[in-house]
């Protein structure tokens, strides 16, 4: 049994699941657990807390959780006093079930109670309790502002980009998908709070900025931020403007708000980057009906054709459900229609599975999964060959690469790094010069896979 460490050496292991809204989710209790003594660690063994930051989206997420906590019950018997804690959707989504289920789990966190884990641990550790949950999503949720959690953490040197939740949850209710019983109603935050962060974040030296929301289009529409309503695209603007945004992007949205004015603000704000992720999730109008998607396969189409005409430079991906209930041959023939006729640069395609609380969960004409996995195979094969020859297209041009990583196994080699464009392709290249991660560089592209690109470096950018 390891030594116990006094309050200001305890450790915390958390292990994120799915999206970059948990990603987001994970570094702000990070920081909250920083200002209570907890230091980072990067392996569960050598920690006094581990927090599994959970994903429902599918259910092969999910079983990766359970698994992974099966595995800690090992460790807990070792080591008693080590607390164990469950955040995120299937916290949000099975809740009191998740003790039922590992005993030996301390605490149950919901995806709009996560600022309450401090105190939740407080209370363990002072023996109040025995066990700590708080799952309701009808309290009234804020995002509280950040100044505090980033000013009580000083940067760290590799940092460079950072995610911004601007709102949560969603009022789309999709008949497939979890969010809304997992985040709730769609609340946005004030954009002054917004902004603030942003500004802050730049100020510690971050060059990139993520907006994270479920459905960013609808920002500032349906909820109650105490300004005047205020569009997405307005807010995009306001950002966008800040000294020292590099680059800005943003995910995810919804067809059906996509708005003419945001999309011309591809063509009006030189900092955001030429990358957007519009999920599809299928092309047949009969499928999309039943996803409860409210778009037709022509309304996307028609929203692409006008977002290419203000950027035809855009790299556009989505996400595709193959084998939904009911789906037909016909009807994945024309999923695989649109994906010739739209050609995205990528797409994160899943067979579909039933989750939690959803109306298709108990529509009765599934498809069978031999047909699914085949359909899946089928699309991704394509999708492959596609981005492989959407790659090339970039053959010969020079473009700017923000660097992410720079290494040398032996001093006397050149660097090997990796960066990115704006259009969001992984570039590798070479440099006889260490750059730092954030550096910005011109690169002529000379060779082309189909998850990445090669490059020869140019120039450093000021």
């Amino acid at each position: 049994m390891k030594e116990k460490k006094t309050t200001m050496t305890k450790q915390v292991y958390i292990k994120t699941f799915g999206c970059q809204m948990n990603e987001r989710d994970s570094e702000i209790m990070e920081q909250m657990l920083a200002q209570s003594g907890y230091i980072p660690v990067g392996e569960p063994t050598n920690a006094d807390l581990v927090i599994l930051n959970t994903c429902s989206i599918r259910a092969k997420a999910e079983q990766k959780v359970f698994s992974l906590l099966g595995s800690l019950r090992k460790q807990k018997k070792q080591q008693p006093d080590l607390r164990i804690a469950v955040a995120g959707c299937v916290a949000q989504q099975e809740g009191e079930q998740i003790f039922r289920r590992m005993p030996h789990v301390d605490i149950v966190v919901g995806t709009q109670q996560l600022y309450q884990l401090p105190e939740m641990l407080g209370r363990l550790e002072r023996q109040e309790t025995a066990r700590e949950i708080s799952c309701d999503l009808e309290k009234e949720f804020i995002i509280p502002p950040f100044q505090k959690l980033l000013q009580d953490r000083p940067p760290q040197s590799a940092e460079f980009r950072k995610f911004v939740t601007i709102m949560q949850g969603c009022n789309n209710y999709c008949s497939y998908c979890v969010v809304p019983t997992t985040r709730g109603r769609e609340i946005s935050r004030p954009v002054a709070d917004i902004l603030e962060e942003v500004r802050l974040q730049v100020n510690r030296g971050i060059k990139e900025i993520t907006l994270l929301g479920q459905n960013v289009n609808s920002y500032g529409c349906t909820n109650a931020v105490a300004e005047k309503p205020t569009g997405f695209a307005y807010l995009l603007k306001m950002v966008a403007a800040i000294p020292g945004v590099q680059r800005l992007r943003f995910t995810t949205s919804n067809p059906q708000d996509l708005s003419t004015e945001l999309m011309q603000c591809f063509q009006e704000l030189p900092n955001l980057c030429p990358h957007f992720h519009l999920p599809v999730q299928a092309g047949s109008n009969a499928v999309l009906k039943r996803m409860n998607r409210k778009y037709t396969r022509e309304l996307y189409q028609e929203k692409v054709a006008e977002l290419r005409s203000y950027r035809p430079d855009i790299a556009l991906c989505t996400d595709v459900i193959v084998g939904f209930p009911g789906e037909t041959e016909e009807d994945f023939a024309q999923t695989m229609e649109l994906l010739e006729t739209v050609r995205f640069h990528g797409s994160f395609s899943f067979k579909y599975s039933d989750r939690p609380h959803t109306r298709s969960a108990d529509f009765s004409d599934k498809v069978e999964e031999q047909v699914k996995g085949e359909r899946l195979q089928r699309f991704q094969s394509r999708q492959d060959a596609i981005s492989l020859e959407r790659n090339q297209e970039f053959l010969g041009k020079t473009v700017e690469v923000m660097i992410e990583s720079c290494s040398s196994a032996d001093p006397s080699e050149p660097f090997q790094m990796k960066g990115r464009t704006g259009s969001n392709h992984i570039v590798h290249l070479r440099s006889s010069t260490q750059l730092l991660p954030g550096d910005l560089v011109l690169v002529t592209l000379t060779h082309a896979g189909q998850h990445s690109l090669k490059g020869v470096l140019k120039g450093v950018l000021p």
